[in-house]
Parts: C-alpha cells; structure tokens; sequence
C-alpha cells in the first residue's frame, strides 16, 4: 500500500497528507512500520491534517506527540484538521 499520509507518534490524533487526497479516497496512512487505511471526506491538500478517528470538541489534537491545538466541534474520522474546526494552543501569549 503506497503511503498518501504519517504519522509521526503513535498517540497522535492526525495524520499529515504527503499529497492531495482527493474526497471520497482512502488515505493510505504510515504510523511507525504499519499502515492504515482511512476513509477520507473531505480533500485533504498536501501538508493539511486528517482526523484519524473522532475527535470530540474541546479536545487536544495531537501532532508529533504533542499538544498543538483544541478541536472547535466534534471531529469525524477522514475530516480535514484545519483552522475552520481547531484552535491553535501553540505560541499564544494570552494562554500563558
């Protein structure tokens, strides 16, 4: 199965597209030696997020292992992960 997307951490919630994953397609996705396979519903543009699995709202995404934002609504599995549906927690002054 040709990788379309990784992980970087087991534990993360997201995954990141290494190409455009187009609607509809299943995004082949690399975590650690494995790789998984997810539904995508939404494209996905190169570099941008994809849930792996529900995220409900208020929770932490997790990318590389570490907290870099708070979901804005619940989350489903193949959403793109973006600033439409995320609050960045990272480098903000007024969470200090």
């Amino acid at each position: 199965m040709r990788r379309n997307a990784i992980v970087i951490k087991r534990q993360d919630n997201v995954a990141t597209a290494i190409q455009d994953i187009p609607a509809g397609e299943s995004a082949a996705v690399g975590v650690e030696e494995e790789s998984v396979s997810i539904k995508v519903i939404q494209e996905i543009p190169l570099g941008h997020k994809l849930s792996l699995r529900h995220i409900d709202k208020g929770e932490e995404i997790l990318k590389y292992g570490t907290v870099i934002g708070l979901a804005t609504r619940d989350i489903e599995p193949g959403e793109h992960v973006h600033v439409h549906n995320v609050e960045s927690t990272r480098g903000r002054g007024d969470l200090a």
